[in-house]
């Protein structure tokens, strides 16, 4: 039986010891699951087994998991007889009893979820690339049994099979089409992990055949090549150059990779060592066996020069254009025969040994998480080629744990080290939007907490300028603070709920955060603010949008600056503005400014049919959401405010005939706002609508739309006071899903709060 352990009680199962596992709070956040054979009654274990089968049985219809091994544990650990269920008919008004009980029964079951520490834990997964460079990384250094059991690796193929699509490829993510990549790699990935070629009752052919049916794995992506190349079933010839001396360049140059996004520079930093390495692991009797199986050709007869530029048509979702493909030409052709050679070749070794400067660098400060899972199994990687027995390797392992995450559909490698912060941040404003806090003022006590602990008290050390690093103190993470990278809008509402609680009696949630802390992360806030007055993720946007020309990644969109987006740019106002009212002494004239330059970059961007493209969640309705509630924020109304009009009309067009809305991932892709299949509505979508309308004084002109989507959501909740797990909502880079899993709970919660405290109690 597995067991989701939390904080200080994960740390020394697994074998781990302490020593091995840095924290700058005890290890607050932290979530592990761990195999305890010994656990499980035979009801339990059956309850699991008919989970798995349920899942498994309606795998192509329902690609997300429902989070049940979570919450059977958690129902287990704090059992609670809820209220009974509401329906509303549809000739039916929804009445304030209605909603309250809903409410009630909603943040009962989610209270039951909440871990002991105040976060609340979940399943943050989806893209289906990450695996494959954790297995890849632990196979290359002899490490895979050694860190995975028998019983890690079960369920790891549980999810991989789970999660192949009808025609035997992967997806880039769990609800996408096949690609070269997502079916290369993770057929390489069950190899590795000791599935036959034959195995798998015919699926491992079916992966195979796939991949032979679409050109074989020369048309993999620029990211597949270079994990295929470390792992020996590709060649580095086959690769377009990742020279490392570009960190060697002056910071002055517009393409420094210093000026990237941080998720992307990270990602290179290590991948242009192990290019300039040219580091390929050891040649097993697996290795070789996929050269022979997933190409079209003879592995010593592939074209490797040609294969350089090949890419499956399937995963082409950003071209290479032509300046970039003269750019690759030039390095290969010209500059890394050259480089390769005495005397210049020093100069190779002198980047190399920078490249593992900065590897460092970020390893220590993240407590050996790093930003991302990708940069986080590259950079072990990289700590190995540089010294297998060194103390960085063996810091990172420990780590891996914190990336792993187990539901009814297998083991996966989450997009993070989970989404705790940003989780109960939202929460706590959902909680809170119920008026109904002194009921639930232990969860919120709880949450408190955690807010409060999380929040990041020390920059990185060092010169910030010479790591690429902008100031942290003050700011709150996306994770934990061991993770501790600083983000716009997860200071922006970690901000929002710790402001909110301090309206609240300490007797219920316990004393405020301090003044000079809440000082720390208006700082950090209003240092994030672009010239345009716009706001990024991490850091200031560093460069120009033009340098997206050189962006090697054929499957992402916009990864190489730090652009501004609608969403953080509207979490900065709303924590301004929440902050000014109750402290109105404070920097007064720097806050106000920044509030009116970031209202107007938001009026900028908007589209002329009055929608927001959004880059983090699906897609329009929650761009729309920020839109309207940053430009609220700002002091603007529905009638003083063309914008917010336009965001409205906007909005209600989008409303189903039945009621609600529900809005398809395919809309970040295709940037079109698309319904999901049939029309159907979405308890999220349908909840980000709610509230953009309500904020923009939608019941005081037509409150019929809001009522119709409060009835879809009351008529959604499960008996047990859960919501059901829809389809995924999260996304990345345009072009890449990912899982929120607690939005099914947070959104219907505040939606369902805001409506009872503002339309049904205002009318």
């Amino acid at each position: 039986m597995w067991k989701l352990t939390i904080g200080t009680e994960s740390v020394h199962d697994n074998g781990q010891s302490s020593s091995w596992l840095k924290s700058v709070n005890n290890h607050l956040g932290r979530q592990v699951w761990e195999f305890c054979p010994q656990l499980g009654s035979p009801d339990e274990l059956l309850q699991l087994q008919n989970a798995r089968l349920s899942f498994q049985a309606q795998r192509f219809d329902k690609k997300h998991s429902a989070d049940l091994l979570m919450r059977f544990q958690f129902e287990k650990e704090n059992p609670c007889v809820n209220l009974p269920q509401i329906k509303v008919k549809d000739d039916e008004d929804v009445t304030e009893e209605a909603v309250t009980t809903t409410l009630r029964r909603a943040v009962n079951f989610y209270r039951k979820i909440q871990a002991h520490d105040g976060h609340w834990p979940g399943d943050y997964g989806g893209p289906m690339f990450l695996l494959p460079g954790l297995i890849i990384t632990l196979s290359i250094t002899g490490a895979l049994n050694a860190v995975l059991s028998k019983e890690y690796q079960r369920e790891m193929c549980r999810y991989l099979y789970n999660h192949q699509n009808r025609d035997g490829g992967w997806g880039l993510h769990i609800e996408g089409p096949s690609t070269m990549f997502g079916t290369c790699l993770n057929y390489v990935t069950l190899r590795l992990l000791g599935e036959g070629a034959e195995g798998g009752d015919g699926e491992m052919e079916k992966g195979r055949k796939w991949i032979l049916d679409h050109g074989g794995a020369t048309e993999i992506t620029s990211w597949g090549k270079m994990w295929l190349s470390v792992l020996g079933v590709h060649e580095w010839s086959g690769n377009n150059p990742l020279p490392p001396e570009v960190w060697l360049c002056p910071y002055l140059l517009p393409m420094h990779p210093g000026r990237m996004w941080c998720h992307c520079r990270m990602v290179y930093l290590p991948m242009s060592y192990l290019y300039g390495k040219r580091f390929v692991g050891p040649i097993t009797p697996t290795i070789q066996s996929l050269r022979k199986e997933i190409y079209t050709v003879p592995y010593h007869e592939v074209d490797w020069n040609t294969a350089r530029n090949t890419c499956a048509k399937e995963d082409l979702y950003y071209p290479h254009p032509l300046v970039q493909d003269i750019l690759w030409a030039s390095l290969h052709y010209a500059y890394e025969p050259i480089l390769t050679r005495w005397p210049l070749n020093r100069l190779r070794e002198k980047a190399l040994h920078k490249v593992m400067q900065h590897i460092h660098y970020e390893d220590e400060n993240t407590r050996y998480i790093c930003i991302g899972p990708v940069n986080k199994v590259l950079n072990m990687l990289c700590c190995w080629v540089e010294d297998p027995h060194s103390e960085a390797f063996k810091l990172h392992l420990p780590r891996v744990f914190d990336y792993l995450w187990i539901a009814e559909d297998g083991m996966k490698m989450q997009g993070y080290n989970g989404s705790q912060l940003w989780d109960t941040a939202f929460a706590v404003q959902a909680i809170v939007s119920t008026n109904l806090t002194e009921e639930y003022s232990a969860t919120l006590r709880k949450a408190h907490e955690y807010l409060k602990d999380s929040q990041v008290l020390e920059d990185c050390p060092g010169d910030l300028n010479f790591w690429y690093r902008h100031i942290s103190k003050g700011a709150w993470p996306f994770s934990t603070a061991d993770h501790g990278w600083p983000i716009s809008d997860c200071t922006a509402e970690g901000l929002k709920a710790v402001l909110l609680l301090s309206k609240l009696p300490t007797k219920m949630v316990g004393d405020p955060l301090g003044v000079e802390r809440l000082h720390d992360a208006v700082n950090v806030i209003l240092s994030l603010q672009n010239a345009d007055g716009g706001f990024a993720t991490y850091e200031l946007t560093r460069s120009y949008q033009w340098l997206e020309l050189i962006n090697p990644a054929e499957t992402f969109g916009d990864i190489v600056i730090d652009y501004p987006y609608v969403e953080c740019t509207s979490a900065a106002i709303q924590a301004l503005a929440s902050f000014k009212k109750l402290y109105p002494g404070h920097r007064r004239e720097a806050i106000d400014n920044c509030i009116a330059e970031a209202a107007n970059f938001i009026e900028k961007i908007q589209a002329t049919d009055g929608s927001w493209y959004g880059s983090w969640g699906v897609c329009f309705t929650y761009a729309g959401w920020f839109g309207i509630k940053g430009l609220v924020a700002a002091g603007m109304t529905y009638n003083s405010s063309s914008s917010i009009r336009k965001a409205c009309d906007y909005m209600l067009s989008k409303e189903l005939a039945g009621g609600g809305w529900g809005e398809s991932y395919l809309s970040c892709q295709n940037k079109v706002y698309t319904n999901l299949k049939d029309d159907r509505p979405h308890i999220v979508n349908s909840g980000w609508a709610m509230l953009a309308l309500i904020e923009a004084g939608q019941a005081e002109r037509d409150p019929i739309p809001l009522h119709r989507a409060a009835r879809v959501l009351i008529n959604s909740q499960m008996e047990n006071g859960d919501f059901p797990q829809e389809e995924i909502m999260g996304v990345f880079n345009k072009n890449c899903m990912i899982s929120y899993s607690a939005y099914r709970n947070i959104f219907p919660i505040w939606a369902l709060g805001e409506y009872r405290c503002q339309v049904l109690q205002g009318l």
